[in-house]
């Protein structure tokens, strides 16, 4: 099958009534003969959307309401929709599989410990009350608290036997969740049985920006979910948000992702944390770099580097999709790098026929973190390409550095 460079459909809003959550159901683009694990991801896709609809609601607040935005001690912001989508999901999956734990990156000690703590807990109730698909009427602010919880530090303890459980990451980017509507975010889920990935979904509800062309597809905000099964490959939909509070997912057939087939390293379009500079990366040894796509100066020892997005996640859906070539990232001795930042990432490259590892190749280990399966140790840092160029970019950076 071609590479499909532009996969994702815009298409007209519908005209539904207003103030209304229209969640259709979500038909997966395969036989669910040919998905062991249909089931999981047709829930799995259903809890992402209606957690997208929330993160949209929440942004509109908080850009009259800055008490919604809190700092951890990490120096992390973190707002209402994070813990509104974890409680939302969690609570979803606890419905549907209550006996699968759920490793995620909130808890509620936080909230607890604030003295405005009701003020915040009704806003995060208020977030999540009427998105839970069939919500029971005696749903508490105590049931979105230990929802949240269910998913916490505390919350499970593993051992070293191979364990089924999801992982979720709220917001991957919530400083671009911040920045505006260009910036963009990804709630993250996905299912891991026996040290592997089985399935993930993504969802971005403002993906309608061409990083490449800086183009934008129309004026409704558009976002795009992005699914992947073992053996089943990578496929994406579009979404469509009326500010004026109504949600619609467009009825757009779903289409099936692949990275892209660059075969020139030089030719590749490149993405690397916000927080770090090309210098960092060990192929700034042999190649400089342009942010201009445009740029007719550019040379055969100069790479395109994207800065369109904030957190891994983007990154990952930008390489499944075909937007990048190559992310990078570095592995630095006072950052902890999470699971939820990568997991749902690494099916949805691999199923679109990239490969993910650490700087020495190997790929990512998931239960490195035995008891709390929330950490992971790459060795260097993580590789994310389109396959093609992975072969190439792991020798570059073993001739450049010592990794361990």
């Amino acid at each position: 099958m071609a590479v499909l460079h532009s996969w994702c459909s815009y298409l007209p809003r519908c005209n539904a009534p207003r103030n209304r959550y229209l969640i259709r159901a979500s038909l997966l683009p395969f036989p669910v003969e040919e998905a062991k694990y249909h089931h999981q991801l047709s829930v799995a896709i259903e809890a992402v959307q209606r957690a997208c609809c929330l993160c949209v609601d929440v942004k509109k607040s908080l850009l009259s309401n800055d008490r919604w935005i809190l700092g951890k001690t990490d120096q992390t912001p973190v707002t209402v929709a994070d813990f509104g989508v974890q409680a939302l999901i969690s609570l979803e999956l606890k419905r549907e599989f209550p006996t699968i734990p759920l490793v995620a990156e909130e808890d509620s000690t936080f909230l607890r410990s604030q003295s405005s703590r009701n003020i915040l807990v009704d806003a995060i109730f208020d977030a999540v009350s009427g998105k839970i698909n069939g919500q029971d009427e005696d749903l508490s602010t105590d049931d979105v608290l230990r929802a949240i919880d269910r998913g916490g530090k505390d919350a499970i303890s593993f051992d070293e036997k191979p364990a089924t459980y999801w992982v979720l990451d709220p917001i991957d980017g919530t400083r671009g969740f911040l920045k505006g509507s260009d910036a963009l975010y990804v709630v993250g889920l996905a299912l891991v049985v026996e040290g592997e990935v089985v399935l993930g979904v993504m969802g971005c509800p403002n993906w309608r920006h061409d990083p490449l062309t800086n183009t934008d597809y129309n004026n409704a905000q558009t976002g795009v979910i992005m699914v992947a099964h073992v053996g089943c490959g990578t496929w994406a939909k579009s979404m469509s948000f009326d500010m004026g509070s109504s949600v619609y997912l467009l009825e757009s057939f779903w289409k099936r992702c692949f990275v892209d087939s660059c075969e020139v390293l030089q030719n590749g379009r490149f993405c690397i944390p916000e927080s770090q500079t090309w210098d960092l990366i060990p192929l700034s040894n042999e190649f400089g770099y342009t942010t201009n796509n445009l740029d007719l100066t550019r040379n055969e020892k100069s790479i395109l580097l994207l800065r369109a997005c904030c957190g891994s996640l983007c990154k990952y859906l930008m390489v499944a999709s075909g937007r990048a070539s190559v992310f990078i990232l570095r592995a630095r001795t006072k950052t902890i790098i999470k699971a939820w930042d990568h997991a749902v990432g690494i099916i949805c490259v691999h199923e679109a026929g990239g490969q993910v590892s650490d700087w020495d190749g190997n790929q990512l280990n998931l239960a490195a973190d035995i008891e709390g399966r929330r950490i992971i140790f790459p060795s260097g840092g993580v590789i994310v390409s389109n396959g093609i160029l992975h072969a190439e970019i792991v020798h570059i950076i073993s001739s450049h550095t010592s990794v361990s």
